[in-house]
């Protein structure tokens, strides 16, 4: 991502921003694993979103109009012996060429420069609730203010919460992000098309899930968007089963729901298909109930329509097709009207993606569903899920312990819905060619 794109981020929020107000957003801790091993680093979402700077113990800081420079940012000073161990640290002084940033400060320096930053300041943008250590700091340098006040001090008026501004700003991507998630949805059908080729009755759910990181990581995307999901049999009715350790077997069907993060860009594809490569005469009955499903509701992804609405389409092929086959009995409307297909259909079909696989961005405007607009992605996800229970104990042994979903990547455009995950098979005959090559070498 060039310096441009995070310059033109932070110049289009700070403009929806008035003169006299502050925006204070701090980077993501690094967070402890056990004893004295971290986890992998992950920059928070927003402040990578505004700097493309991956280091822990950093702020930035937004002030439009101000005179002595509007985007500031405070990270790590160079330490030749932390590098050693660690890798390099950017420093201020090299921050302010790279980042494209008007200041930098090292970080321990905030305690003495931020306050007298936020005096004087209408209002405060802040991420209140994400960080809530760093929120005690905000919260006490307020403080120190007012208590001047008698003084002269002039403490900030307000907090207000960022996600109104930026959340927004994020929910529409730019033609550089969606170069990225192309780039995401692209390595990630790789991997479920090597995940279908080297399925075997007899391998452990883990062992295919080796093989979609395994694709990650050769192609640049260093880590899952989220942990995988590889589930086999009946344990694919559990929505994020990520246990990943039974043995696959012959005449059960496997739920993969695995998206590589590429440069900070999530893919979070699913595909279901029958462990031995052939659909048995159930498996395909219901796996085209939810394709079909699938691929209603991708149809409905288009400016104007409601949020809801594509996954209301797919519901409804849904509970039709339940109906067909006799899992479901009523009128179609009435078993919609009463939440009578829950126990088969129990999540709603979309959600937003973008840097975080369950990306930022209201549903909701005003109370009412909001509308799809081009530049939005947002996944198109439909499944049905017959757990082999006592509830489901009335139906017969060739349904029961079965779950399928397919799930795609949409992005609205002006034309018609752009599948960004379409390489990855999902009609019958596509699929059982796929695993009938990996059969045969």
């Amino acid at each position: 991502m060039p310096p441009a794109e995070y310059h033109r981020r932070r110049q289009k929020l700070m403009s929806r921003m008035e003169c006299g107000t502050i925006a204070v957003l701090p980077a993501a801790p690094a967070r402890t694993r056990n004893r004295d091993t971290e986890y992998p680093y992950r920059q928070d979402s927003d402040f990578f979103y505004l700097t493309g700077f991956s280091e822990p113990d950093a702020v930035l800081v937004l002030a439009p109009g101000r005179d002595h420079g509007e985007i500031i940012l405070f990270c790590r000073e160079r330490d030749e012996r932390a590098e050693r161990y660690e890798g390099e640290r950017l420093g201020p002084d090299r921050a302010s060429q790279i980042l494209n940033v008007d200041d930098a400060f090292p970080i321990n320096d905030l305690d003495e420069i931020l306050p007298g930053m936020l005096e004087g300041s209408e209002r405060i943008y802040i991420t209140l609730g994400e960080y809530p250590e760093f929120d005690n700091k905000l919260i006490n340098w307020v403080s120190a203010i007012r208590a001047r006040e008698a003084g002269g001090a002039i403490p900030p008026g307000e907090f207000v919460a960022l996600k109104h501004l930026l959340h927004e700003q994020r929910l529409y991507k730019s033609a550089a992000e969606l170069r990225l998630m192309r780039e995401a949805a692209e390595i990630t059908c790789q991997a479920h098309i090597r995940a279908m080729i080297s399925c075997r009755p007899g391998m452990l759910e883990s062992e295919l899930e080796a093989e979609l990181v395994y694709v990650f990581m050769r192609n640049g995307a260093r880590t899952p968007a989220y942990p995988c999901i590889v589930g086999g049999g009946e344990n694919a009715c559990t929505l994020h089963y990520v246990e990943n350790s039974a043995t696959l077997r012959k005449n059960d069907m496997v739920l993969i729901d695995a998206g590589c993060e590429y440069q900070h860009y999530a893919a979070d594809v699913t595909r279901t298909f029958p462990v031995s490569g052939l659909f048995s005469k159930a498996q395909q009955a219901l796996y085209e109930v939810v394709l079909e499903a699938n691929k209603q509701g991708i149809a409905r992804c288009t400016p104007g329509t409601r949020f809801r609405e594509p996954h209301e389409v797919a519901l409804k092929v849904m509970v039709e097709g339940l109906v067909e086959l006799k899992l479901l009995e009523g009128e179609v409307d009435e078993i919609i009207a009463e939440d009578s297909y829950r126990p088969f259909c129990p999540h709603l079909s979309s959600h937003w993606l973008g840097s975080d696989v369950h990306d930022v961005g209201d549903y909701r405007v005003d109370g009412v569903w909001r509308e799809l607009q081009p530049g939005m992605v947002l996944t198109m996800e439909p499944g049905i899920y017959i757990p082999n229970n006592e509830a489901m104990a009335h139906l017969a042994p060739r349904w029961r312990g079965m779950g399928i979903r397919i799930e795609d990547d949409v992005l609205v455009t002006s034309q018609k819905p752009d599948v960004l995950s379409s390489a990855a098979p999902k009609e019958i005959l596509d699929i059982q060619r796929v695993m009938a090559d990996g059969v045969n070498g």
